[in-house]
């Protein structure tokens, strides 16, 4: 239990990173805030990402979603699907899957990266089934671990 604990503490540290002044890691719709943050599998430490089958490498990456509803904390389940894509308009299909630690919930998936890689992440989010699709986008450089 102690391993999910970490990784949660590496998630939170990469949306802390990646947000700037004026941003907020996450966006409202509603009650619902969806939590997002992208980042290179190489800040993931090597033991953690075994236990979650993450492979870490310079061209690899990690977007992580979570959905907070209301003042609930820990997250609810959702259904998340996505895509990147490059400059070039190249395109990668996310394939998320869900973690579970303790109450907390979030999803990651894992996604190929160039040096100096300007992406656009576009998320689909789908807490309840009986509602439309929350989607949101948003925009990222990564650059490859030497």
């Amino acid at each position: 239990m102690k391993q999910y604990k970490y990784l949660w503490l590496a998630v939170l540290a990469m949306v802390a990173f990646t947000v700037h002044a004026d941003d907020k890691p996450y966006r409202e719709f509603g009650d619902i805030k969806v939590f997002y943050s992208a980042f290179n599998s190489s800040f993931i430490q090597p033991e953690i990402a075994s236990n979650y089958n993450i492979v870490r490498g310079k061209d690899k990456g990690l977007i992580n979603i979570a959905v907070l509803r209301g003042d609930k904390p820990g997250g609810t389940t959702a259904l998340v699907k996505g895509s990147v894509s490059n400059i070039f308009a190249q395109q990668q299909i996310l394939e998320f899957f869900e973690v579970r630690e303790g109450d907390t919930v979030y999803y990651l998936a894992p996604f190929r990266i160039d040096n100096e890689d300007y992406l656009t992440f576009k998320i689909e989010v789908i807490p309840d089934p009986n509602q439309p699709p929350l989607s949101l986008t948003f925009q990222k450089t990564l650059y490859q671990d030497e």
